[in-house]
């Protein structure tokens, strides 16, 4: 995953705790989630557009 391996995604996944706390962590994750999801959904879109554009021309 991204060049990564285990060992480093432990470690940073040891700083994120540290940081941000055990209880910021699942508001974090949601909001990533959140983000993500409309990512997909605004590349979705952007894709239903091209492939409109394309049958009218």
């Amino acid at each position: 995953m991204f060049g990564l391996g285990m060992t480093e995604i432990l470690v940073i996944a040891f700083i994120v705790l540290l940081l941000f706390g055990g209880k910021k962590i699942p508001e974090l994750m949601k909001g990533l989630g959140k983000g993500v999801k409309g990512f997909k959904d605004g590349m979705k879109e952007i894709d239903v557009d091209d492939k409109e554009e394309t049958k009218k021309e």
